[in-house]
C-alpha cells in the first residue's frame, strides 16, 4: 500500500477507524498472499471513506473503473440506494473470478455487475447515468476514462480518482517523474483548470481526487 505518512500514523489511523468488515478483511488478506500487486488493493482506511462518501451521497448507480480483487467496489455498494447498482470493469480476466466469490461472499450479486474488458470499450456501451464515477485503472488513460464518463454524471453528481499523489512524484520536475506520474500531473491540471466541476485533492493513502460536477 502507497501512503504518504508514517507507519506509526497510518496504524493509528486504521486503529481510530471503523473495523474492517469481516469479508473484506478476507479478501485483503487473501489479495495480500496470493498477489503481487497487492499494492493496488484499495485497503481498509480508503476502503472506509469510499465507504463513507457512499452513505452520504445514496447513489442510485456507480461505475467503477478498475475492479482488482472487488474490496472498492464491495465499498462503494454498501450505500447504494434500494434496488442500486454498481458496474465495475477490470481488464484482467485472471482477476473476475475472485472479485466475484468476494460479491458473492458479500451477498451483493444483485447490486454488483462485474464486467471484463477495455473500459474505454465498456464505458459507451453502459446506457447509465452514475451519481459516482470511481477511477482506479491505468494511469495514462485517466483523462480519456474522465472525458468518456463526465456526460454520464449528473450535476451533483462525483467523479473521484486514485493516486492523484502517485507516491509523491507529483511534486518533482516533470523530467524527474516516472511516466505514470507524468500522467498523474496532467490529470490534475485538467482537473484543475475544468471550471465545470469543483474539486478537493485528499492526501489519503496515495491522493484521492473528489471532484462534483456543478455544470455541464
Amino acid at each position: 500500500m502507497r501512503t504518504l505518512i508514517s507507519r506509526q500514523l497510518d496504524d493509528y489511523t486504521e486503529q481510530h477507524t471503523s473495523a474492517e468488515m469481516p469479508v473484506l478483511a478476507r479478501l485483503n488478506r487473501e489479495t495480500n498472499l496470493k498477489r503481487g500487486d497487492a499494492v493496488m488493493l484499495s485497503g481498509h482506511l480508503q476502503g472506509s471513506f469510499l465507504q463513507m462518501i457512499s452513505h452520504m451521497i445514496q447513489p442510485r448507480c456507480i461505475l467503477e473503473i478498475g475492479t482488482f480483487t472487488g474490496y472498492s467496489a464491495i465499498c462503494l455498494a454498501q450505500g447504494l440506494q434500494e434496488g442500486g447498482r454498481l458496474h465495475t470493469i477490470e481488464i484482467d480476466e485472471e482477476l473476475h473470478d475472485m472479485a466475484a466469490a468476494y460479491v458473492s461472499e458479500a451477498g451483493l450479486n444483485e447490486k454488483i455487475m462485474l464486467h471484463t474488458g477495455s473500459a474505454i470499450d465498456i464505458i459507451p456501451s453502459l446506457d447509465e447515468s452514475f451519481d459516482i464515477v470511481f477511477i482506479d485503472a491505468d494511469k495514462s488513460n485517466y483523462e480519456r476514462y474522465y472525458d468518456l464518463v463526465f456526460d454520464k454524471v449528473p450535476v451533483g453528481g462525483y467523479i473521484i480518482a486514485d493516486n492523484v499523489l502517485y507516491d509523491g512524484e507529483v511534486v518533482l520536475p516533470e523530467d524527474q517523474q516516472t511516466k505514470n506520474a507524468r500522467a498523474i500531473t496532467s490529470f490534475n491540471r485538467k482537473i484543475k483548470a475544468d471550471k465545470r466541476i469543483e474539486h478537493v485533492l485528499v492526501p489519503l493513502r496515495d491522493g484521492i481526487m473528489v471532484a462534483r460536477k456543478i455544470r455541464d
